[in-house]
């Protein structure tokens, strides 16, 4: 097996860190779904998330195109921009969220990560067809 150099392993590396931004978000929404959400107005949107995280999260690994990447942003800045308008005094939903516990701030700093690492694997490709 050859190594990767140049920007195909930048691409390959930010894919990697991408996928693992996305899986985790899935994984914890699919805990808090377990934990409760579930009972709620919004725990299909959790399980949703869950399932789409997981989804989307391989697709970033397995299918070299600029979709996949698009996908993870949409769902790092839908999920974040969820959670933020559930901080809000209104909430979002029914559901009011405080900046309190791992899970929120895991989930709101991998869901920055995915947005940011999704742009930037674009920037990396878009340059250089090779790194697809």
């Amino acid at each position: 097996m050859a190594w990767l150099r140049g920007p195909a392993a930048g691409s390959a590396l930010l894919r990697g860190l991408l996928s693992a931004c996305v899986l985790l978000s899935a994984v914890i929404h699919l805990d808090l779904w377990a934990d409760g959400m579930k009972n709620t107005r919004v725990g299909d949107a959790f399980m949703i998330n869950a399932v789409a995280g997981l989804a989307i999260g391989l697709l970033v690994l397995v299918w070299r195109h600029w979709i996949p990447l698009f996908l993870a942003a949409g769902f790092g800045a839908s999920t974040l921009g969820a959670f933020l308008l559930s901080t809000t005094s209104s909430g979002f939903m029914g559901v009011h969220e405080e900046w309190q516990g791992f899970d929120i701030w895991a989930c709101a700093i991998v869901e920055a990560a995915a947005i940011v690492l999704a742009v930037a694997a674009f920037l990396v490709e878009r340059r250089s067809p090779a790194a697809r």
